[in-house]
């Protein structure tokens, strides 16, 4: 069994506008190790929401290799991509994207629905995630009852109910303030430490990035700089545990 829980060997992506080509990402190669936080980095045009879609399997790449979780993703159909995505990727987004009349149980639950899981267990693993990022209490709540913080909980939950080999995340934090948004990025950690969870992160800000055990930076399409974040530097970067912490969050094992 492979230790990477994505492997990527000269996939390039080329798009076309107004007659000339735009050469998004170009012959870059990545593995990401299985249970590593990971942030993508680099500016406007650079490539990285090119790399998270194709991260994410919502496109495949013009040319080059792509192994996810053992599979080979250039040989699968659009519905095997679906099915892929619901079952082994997690999302979150910027702008969360919950369904407004839904409550924050339903919204979680939504995509174990999709998965065929039945009544019952669809709703006990609802409420377990909304327990594993503190959100016990607060399961029939809508999202306009929620903050900001507590909307992108709902978000992560939801994108951990099926269970994912991968959570990637388009700029989580984009659309929260300063404490808020080290709060998530304290949750993300803890769930990466405590769970196990590979993820990745595309982001602009490199305070958020500081966060990850690994910055990848792209330009013009191709990796410019891979680094390991020291340990002492993540650690400031990071939230220290308080005792409601722990109890919010306890160890569990990896799923």
């Amino acid at each position: 069994m492979s230790e990477y829980v994505i492997s990527i060997k000269n996939i390039s992506k080329t798009y076309w506008g107004a007659g000339e080509p735009v050469h998004a990402l170009r012959s870059v190669s990545l593995n990401i190790p299985k249970g590593e936080m990971l942030a993508i980095m680099g500016p406007s045009g650079s490539g990285k929401s090119t790399m998270m879609n194709l991260l994410g399997c919502l496109d495949k790449p013009d040319e080059g290799s792509y192994i996810f979780s053992g599979q080979d993703i250039m040989a699968l159909d659009r519905d095997q991509l679906a099915k892929l995505r619901n079952i082994l990727i997690g999302f979150v987004f910027q702008q969360f994207n919950l369904l407004g009349r839904a409550t924050a149980l339903e919204n979680v639950c939504l995509p174990l629905i999709y998965a065929g899981v039945k009544g019952r267990e669809r709703e006990a693993r609802g409420m377990e995630m909304l327990r594993l990022v503190g959100l016990q209490g607060r399961e029939h709540h809508l999202p306009r009852q929620l903050s900001g913080g507590q909307q992108q909980r709902v978000a992560i939950a939801r994108s951990l109910v099926n269970r994912p080999h991968l959570l990637l995340a388009d700029e989580p934090t984009g659309a929260l303030d300063t404490k808020t948004s080290v709060e998530i990025m304290g949750l993300l950690q803890q769930l990466h430490r405590e769970q196990g969870l590979s993820i990745a992160i595309v982001t602009h800000e490199p305070d958020i990035a500081q966060h990850c055990q690994r910055i990848v930076r792209l330009s013009d399409g191709q990796i410019i700089n891979d680094e390991i974040v020291p340990e002492h530097l993540r650690a400031e970067a990071g939230v220290v545990r308080t005792e409601a912490d722990k109890e919010a969050f306890p160890v569990r094992k990896a799923v």
